[in-house]
């Protein structure tokens, strides 16, 4: 099957460059797919799960904190606010910082920003997700 350019990057820096024959994105209306020869394309990117890798088979992933991706010439380029592989997620942190969310969400306290508080719960929650290959 045919391959295409595949970069993640965060203002950081750039968390992975490779060549993917399937990358599987968290749009802002749900998941999408593109593999190599797709139309050039710009969309918004939600927090969700990336994956990439083969069409069939195990397929690497990314907790993803929302931005935007472009298609263009058979590569494609991930801009995320934040972005993590699998396999440097923090269980333990991403465990703290779920508690600590829910614990704002919980206290009801007029002091509490909940939309950033409820946005924290999503990120951690997707953390482990990804962290456990659910």
């Amino acid at each position: 099957m045919a391959v295409f350019a595949f970069e993640v990057l965060t203002p950081d820096r750039t968390v992975v460059s490779t060549e993917v024959e399937y990358a599987q994105l968290p749009g802002l209306d749900g998941q999408f797919g593109i593999l190599a020869g797709h139309q050039p394309i710009m969309a918004a990117l939600g927090i969700g799960v990336l994956e990439f890798g083969p069409f069939q088979g195990r397929r690497r992933k990314i907790a993803l904190g929302g931005g935007f991706v472009e298609m263009h010439d058979n590569k494609m380029t991930v801009m995320a606010r934040t972005a993590e592989l699998a396999e440097e997620i923090d269980v333990l942190r991403a465990r703290e910082a779920q508690r600590r969310a829910e614990e704002r969400l919980r206290s009801r306290q007029a002091d509490v920003d909940v939309a950033r508080a409820q946005i924290s719960l999503q990120k951690a929650l997707l953390r482990l997700k990804v962290a456990n290959d659910e």
